[in-house]
């Protein structure tokens, strides 16, 4: 199969599957390090990773870039809260509110990923939360619960933890 139809309930699963088998197949020619990445640090179309220094992040992009090129993936709307890194980012490849932002003096934007809020400028991570009156029953309590989006569990304990001081 050469062409797979996107849009479908399907295709998540499809693009991860393709994304990980790229991984798998060039692993011999990728380092380890480039490949873990790919099969431990993306969510959905996410790829959520934290490097020790600029020049570590910098050489990531490039090799992600290269390695998932190989299985036909174009990987863009890059960013970081290094403004080295983000202008060792070609232009058409980075985020949306960052392709027009002067490094040298504005802010860098706050940019979501999997219901956290990230403030790029100061890298503190953040959740919005609309709270919502509810009665103290077992369903008004499951229902504010459930309402914070959380994949990542960052904030579960904080949750459960006010709901509990109420």
């Amino acid at each position: 199969m050469a062409v797979h139809l996107s849009g479908g309930v399907w295709s998540p699963s499809c693009a991860n599957f393709a994304l990980r088998r790229t991984a798998e197949d060039n692993a011999d020619v990728f380092d380890g390090k480039t490949v873990t990445i790919v099969m431990e640090n993306f969510y959905a179309d996410d790829c959520l990773k934290a490097v020790d220094n600029q020049e570590e992040a910098v050489t990531l992009v490039k090799s992600l870039t290269k390695l998932l090129s190989l299985g036909g993936f174009r990987l863009t709307k890059w960013i970081s809260n290094s403004r080295k890194v983000v202008e060792s980012i070609p232009l058409d490849e980075r985020a949306k509110r960052v392709k027009d932002l002067d490094l040298d003096r504005s802010p860098l934007p706050i940019e979501r990923a999997l219901g956290v809020h990230w403030n790029t400028d100061t890298d503190v991570l953040g959740i919005k939360i609309k709270p919502k009156e509810k009665s103290y029953t077992r369903r008004g309590l499951l229902s504010i619960v459930s309402s914070v989006y959380d994949p990542l569990g960052l904030v579960c304990p904080f949750v459960l933890q006010a709901i509990l001081s109420r």
